[in-house]
């Protein structure tokens, strides 16, 4: 129970960044505030708000690494860029699988010594995959129990662990990036 309440809190800080991003600037006249309706299945329209952003920077991550730096690791006891990229494919795949309560895709297995391009279009697919699960998720379902890295929790703990491994998968390609010289997606100036 500790666990879930720690995750939740990093879920809504996850959540409070997200919508501190889409929140008009001050230079921006805002509407006259109506009062908020409840929300439908919470947790999924929040999910369903994070993935777009989170899908975009990660995507863009992968495609500003050189193909030459995918066997990049910042220390001989990390895994290599290619291998955070396949991490990402069976996150991304079974996270969200588990949290919609849909099969897993049957995708062609990638390794972290293949192509970039074989491994951007795994990670864009797994990302579209995805979206379509989330978009069939229902938090009616979030009190289910699940088998999920070999113990039992609540189907929520995937909703969780989908939220948190978008970002913590952005911000670890990011690390990567910047080790290299180049600027993370993130980071990059508005145009």
């Amino acid at each position: 129970m500790k666990a879930i309440v720690i995750a939740l809190i990093f879920v809504f800080a996850c959540v409070g960044s997200s919508w501190a991003q889409m929140a008009p600037s001050p230079s921006t006249p805002a509407a006259a505030p109506a009062a908020a309706a409840p929300v439908k299945d919470p947790v999924t329209a929040a999910l369903k708000m994070l993935l777009p952003t989170r899908q975009k920077n990660v995507l863009a991550a992968i495609d500003a690494m050189p193909a030459d730096k995918f066997s990049y690791k910042p220390t001989p006891d990390q895994m290599t860029f290619g291998h955070l990229v396949v991490h990402i494919i069976e996150s991304n795949n079974g996270l969200c699988a588990k949290a919609a309560d849909v099969p897993a895709p049957k995708a062609e297995e990638v390794k972290d010594t293949d192509s970039k391009d074989k491994l951007a279009v795994a990670a864009k697919a797994s990302f579209d995959f995805c979206t379509d699960a989330i978009g069939k998720m229902s938090d009616a379902k979030l009190g289910d129990s699940i088998e999920l890295f070999g113990k039992q929790f609540p189907r929520a703990m995937a909703a969780l662990g989908v939220a948190s491994s978008l970002a913590d998968h952005y911000g670890a390609a990011a690390m990567y990036l910047r080790l290299n010289n180049i600027l993370p997606p993130s980071a990059q100036p508005k145009k």
